[in-house]
C-alpha cells in the first residue's frame, strides 16, 4: 500500500526557484557591466564615478539591478523564515519587517540615483 503525499501551502518552488536564478542573472550581468564601466573610467576619482552614475542608461540599470537583488534576497529570508520560525505570528512578523526593509532599501536606493 503507497502513500499519498498531500500537497499543502503555497506552492511557491519552482516559481521561486526560476526567479531566484533569473535574479541572480541579472546581478551577474550588472556586475560585468559595472566592472567594465569603472575600468573605463578615466580617473577612480569621486567626479568621474558619479559621472558614471549621472546618465539615465546607468541609473536604471542599475535601478534594475538593485530591485532583483532585493526580489532575490525577499526569495530567500522567506524561505528561511518558512523552514525555520513555526510560530505563525513570529514568523509573519519577521516577514512584514523584512518587506519593509526591503522597501526602504528600494526607496533610499532611488533617492541615491536621482540625486546625481
Amino acid at each position: 500500500m503507497t502513500t499519498q503525499r498531500i500537497v499543502v501551502g503555497a506552492h511557491y518552488g519552482l516559481r521561486d526557484w526560476l526567479a531566484q536564478r533569473i535574479t541572480a542573472i541579472i546581478l551577474a550581468l550588472y556586475s560585468v557591466v559595472l566592472l567594465v564601466a569603472v575600468l573605463m573610467l578615466p580617473d577612480r576619482s569621486y567626479g568621474a564615478w558619479a559621472s558614471l552614475f549621472a546618465g539615465g542608461f546607468m541609473k536604471v540599470l542599475t535601478l534594475l539591478a538593485i530591485l532583483a537583488l532585493i526580489y532575490h534576497a525577499w526569495i530567500g529570508v522567506r524561505d528561511i523564515f518558512m523552514d525555520y520560525i513555526k510560530p505563525v505570528w513570529l514568523r509573519l512578523t519577521l516577514e512584514v519587517a523584512t518587506i519593509v526593509v526591503l522597501i526602504g532599501y528600494a526607496m533610499w536606493t532611488v533617492m541615491i540615483l536621482w540625486s546625481v
